[in-house]
């Protein structure tokens, strides 16, 4: 006998759901008044995030001294943590545009939490380069206009500009990509919104009505952003690896850093995505929608990717043993050896030996690990661009210039105040649209034993809906 036509089944969503279930489960949190957990972390990342805003102040006020860079080691903290932040994400684009044209149906569950946290994290590191320059209000000196500078004129031949347009064009795709998936549910939203809040979910939604002829130009504007996106995922890391490929630096100079990056930055991204999603599927109550199946195909990309990362790490000190070339031996020998050799075998562990648990299907499908993995991969990622900016140049080619770097409280509470500020642009996400893209989940919906729901069955489905 067949299953009831009520129910709606798909292998990577628990139990049997109707849509208007799923339209209860997805949009309820929206409509809903915020639990103590979501206020206490809202508390906690609007904290930090007013003594990161303190620091910056601090800095502008004061001068790029607070921070402890100096004549040997111009870029510190602050660089580290705009490859990171870029890093982390780069997951989300890669989840909603390759994994869309690859019709994965498993990206449903955590797409919509990865585009949003692209957008976030593209913003916390655009903090950092800005604020860098010292002097923020000429920050739009990097952007090349016809101006009457005269010979003051942006150089073309820096990579540190190909980051400008890179980022800028990524942050622009990835905005349009997000927000065109949001179109649906904002409508959905607004059909059961009322007052005020009605007005401006009818004004984020653009008049949508659900008709062919939206969902026709929402699939195809879908998959022309995805195929424009794509192609950022290998350009925009690929471009900030040219910032340190490009020079002539023992230890930066190797051809091996564009696509040693970009798997560097997908596998932060998937971690943090991990993180936050497993968080919010505890605290929201959507476990039957963020299943131990996304969680495990997620994994097996951390651990493709935490492996593609330890064979760059091997194949870097293989080349600078085979090049025979002194300089860029002791750049390698320091980074193991020398004084931050704990940032050295911290990124080891955590980045190259902590994913290889994930060959056991247990631990893939294990909530617990999976979070604790997913934070030992972003403090190894972290690791990983600390080790490659700072222990680089603390030592120069003169052992005159040899020097150390650590971080003051500034920079320390800046990096503290963009985590703060990513949290809470991430919390206030969650109030004000669905985590989990409610037009996608149900576009994968079949009932149990293949059968389709014809426009007769459903509306005698949702007759016995309203009379149960």
């Amino acid at each position: 006998m067949s299953a009831p036509v009520s129910v709606l089944r798909d292998p990577l969503i628990t139990g049997g759901k109707t849509y208007h279930q799923i339209t209860e489960d997805l949009i309820g949190p929206t409509e809903k008044a915020p639990n103590a957990a979501w206020i206490v972390a809202f508390i906690v990342s609007a904290a930090t995030l007013a003594f990161g805003l303190f620091c910056l102040a601090y800095t502008v006020y004061v001068g790029i001294g607070t921070w402890n860079l100096n004549k040997t080691i111009g870029w510190g903290w602050d660089i580290t943590n705009f490859v990171w932040w870029i890093g982390i994400g780069h997951a989300g684009t890669l989840i909603s545009a390759i994994l869309l044209l690859f019709r994965q149906k498993w990206r449903t569950g955590v797409n919509r939490a990865a585009e949003a946290m692209t957008i976030f994290a593209v913003m916390c590191a655009g903090l950092f380069p800005v604020f860098h320059m010292g002097r923020i209000w000429l920050a739009f000196f990097i952007m090349p206009y016809p101006n009457t500078r005269g010979p003051l004129w942006v150089n073309f031949n820096s990579p540190l500009l190909w980051d400008v347009f890179a980022i800028s064009t990524y942050f622009t795709v990835s905005l349009l990509f997000w927000y065109t998936g949001l179109v649906p549910d904002f409508a959905t939203v607004r059909d059961r919104a009322k007052g005020f809040r009605k007005k401006i979910y009818t004004a984020l939604s653009f008049g949508w009505t659900g008709k062919a002829k939206h969902w026709q130009r929402w699939e195809s504007l879908s998959l022309l952003l995805a195929g424009i996106a794509t192609p950022l995922v290998l350009s925009v890391h690929t471009i900030v690896s040219f910032d340190f490929a490009t020079s002539v630096i023992p230890g930066w100079h190797t051809t091996i850093f564009p696509p040693y990056f970009v798997a560097g930055a997908i596998f932060s991204g998937f971690a943090m995505v991990l993180t936050l999603m497993l968080i919010t599927r505890k605290i929201l109550g959507l476990e039957d929608y963020i299943t131990v199946n996304h969680i495990e195909s997620m994994n097996k990309v951390i651990l493709l990717t935490g492996t593609i990362v330890g064979v760059a790490y091997l194949t870097e000190l293989f080349i600078s043993w085979y090049s025979q070339y002194p300089y860029e031996q002791f750049a390698f020998f320091n980074r193991a050896t020398g004084v931050y050799w704990w940032s050295y075998f911290g990124m080891m562990t955590c980045n190259v030996l902590s994913p290889q648990i994930f060959w056991v299907k247990k631990f893939r499908r294990n909530i617990f690990i999976t979070f604790l993995m997913s934070i030992f991969v972003n403090i190894g990622m972290w690791f990983e661009r600390f080790v490659i900016i700072a222990t680089t140049l603390a030592r120069d080619y003169l052992p005159s210039s040899w020097s150390y770097y650590k971080p003051t409280w500034v920079e320390i509470g800046i990096f503290i105040g963009t985590l703060g500020l990513f949290f809470t642009l991430y919390l206030l996400f969650t109030r004000v649209a669905p985590v989990v893209a409610v037009a996608e989940v149900k576009s994968i919906l079949k009932t149990a034993g293949d059968q389709y729901i014809g426009p007769d069955a459903r509306n005698k489905q949702t007759a016995a809906e309203a009379a149960h």
